[in-house]
């Protein structure tokens, strides 16, 4: 899932939350939220997937 590879970023990109939420302009609360395995708005996810660099693309879908 995206939520579960921004979180993987905000955990493995040596950063602090609170340097994301300054380069950012997302509330630490958000990002605290996310790292405990909540959800977050559609806007946040697409500034945090642009902060790091991620894209979203259409794989295909597997054969049963």
């Amino acid at each position: 899932m995206i939520i579960e590879q921004i979180r993987k970023q905000i955990e493995t990109c040596g950063k602090s939350r609170y340097r994301i939420s300054q380069d950012t302009g997302i509330d630490k609360a958000a990002l605290c939220r996310i790292m405990q395995g909540g959800s977050c708005k559609v806007e946040t996810a697409d500034i945090l997937l642009k902060y790091f660099g991620l894209t979203i693309t259409k794989g295909k879908k597997k054969a049963r």
